[in-house]
């Protein structure tokens, strides 16, 4: 789940604040070395909880279908795993990913670029239940809320936000009650979260106990407040739905523990990564490792089994001198969206899919101190 709007202030990128240190201990982001594997290991997806992990008692819980609709549903999370099952390969990634790199910064979680994963998410089918519950003809919009309460822009609720009744309907939109094949999680959202594939990490609500179908917008904190494109604080601002094309590499070579600054020795080197895009499959990726000042075509690999799920791409770098590097990378998916150099700026720092940037040393092993002695 993406992280929320704080309306309290800005940073520059080089000031953290206790409060954003604090958020960082509880959330994580995945290790961008991870971007080797398909399907991101359950300990290594990145992890966004807005207010506390609530204990569920698997026993006694039960979803709530009701609202506008002819038969109100309290199912069991028993009856739902007796329910066809499906499992949909999915990319998500926090609203806020990028958050940290843009200036100034808005005072949330400081997301730098590994608030991502993809995972197969197991659960029913949500057009399905929604069928059965019958919505009304005015029905507009489905109203999903979770366990997780607390107070946000001085407001107590409870995290909640909306689909609209078309998106709801989508065939791989699921309710999902298993992560990579196990139980979810507690910190994942047990025993039951929703799934948007293509769309930010806040809209697949956690911990759901509650579907409400409503004749009118929805107008909770999250959805009217929240997740909004705005410029100044009297720009109402777009909201965010979809993710924006975005191509991340694994760093090469190996890291200095402290910057994490990467060394890559001269010769051959296999640059790899990953891209998506919540509006269309990936049809390109490019690579730079002059800063952006040039681009070259990676090679991708086979598309996903999934068309939500992130696709592989690399491309053979030989720098044949030592010296200083910058490597980038960026996407293009099918409808013609292209990762931009730079993002615009927005108050909550939503949505900065910039390129990446990953600062090389390209050293001469011959040359390396220490290079004849006996490794052990």
């Amino acid at each position: 789940m993406a992280d929320a709007e704080r309306t309290s202030g800005f940073a520059p990128s080089d000031q953290l604040t206790p409060e954003e240190l604090q958020l960082a201990t509880r959330n994580h982001g995945m290790p961008l070395e991870a971007l080797r594997h398909a399907i991101t290991p359950i300990g290594l997806h990145y992890l966004l909880i807005h207010y506390d992990i609530p204990v569920v008692d698997a026993d006694t819980w039960a979803l709530e279908v009701g609202g506008r609709v002819e038969r109100p549903l309290s199912i069991s999370l028993a009856e739902l795993h007796q329910r066809p099952q499906r499992t949909v390969l999915a990319t998500m990634e926090c609203a806020g990913n990028g958050r940290a790199r843009m200036e100034p910064r808005a005072l949330s979680q400081p997301w730098l670029l590994e608030a991502v994963g993809t995972a197969a998410w197991t659960g029913i089918p949500l057009g399905s239940l929604l069928a059965e519950a019958r919505p009304h003809r005015d029905a507009v919009e489905v109203v999903f809320r979770g366990l997780d309460r607390g107070i946000e822009g001085g407001i107590e609720q409870d995290f909640a936000r909306s689909l609209p009744m078309e998106e709801a309907m989508r065939e791989e939109v699921v309710l999902a009650y298993e992560l990579n094949g196990q139980p979810l999680p507690p910190q994942h959202g047990f025993p039951l979260r929703l799934l948007v594939p293509g769309w930010y990490g806040m809209t697949n609500v956690k911990w759901l106990t509650t579907m409400t179908v409503v004749d009118e917008p929805f107008t909770g904190f999250q959805q009217a407040r929240g997740y909004h494109m705005r410029r100044d604080d009297d720009d109402r601002g777009a909201p965010l739905s979809r993710m924006l094309p975005r191509a991340l590499m694994v760093p090469p070579g190996i890291p200095d523990f402290f910057s994490r600054r990467r060394a890559v020795d001269v010769g051959g080197c296999r640059l790899e990564g990953r891209a998506w895009s919540g509006h269309a499959p990936v049809s390109a990726v490019e690579v730079s490792t002059d800063g952006g000042r040039s681009w070259s075509a990676a090679d991708l690999d086979p598309p996903p089994p999934s068309p939500w799920a992130w696709r592989g791409w690399h491309l053979s770098w030989d720098p044949a001198r030592p010296g200083e590097f910058e490597l980038c990378c960026r996407a293009r998916d099918d409808a013609g969206n292209q990762q931009p150099v730079s993002a615009t700026w927005n108050m909550g720092g939503y949505a900065n899919n910039s390129v990446q940037r990953i600062p090389v040393t390209v050293r001469d092993p011959a040359a390396a101190p220490g290079a004849s002695a006996d490794r052990t």
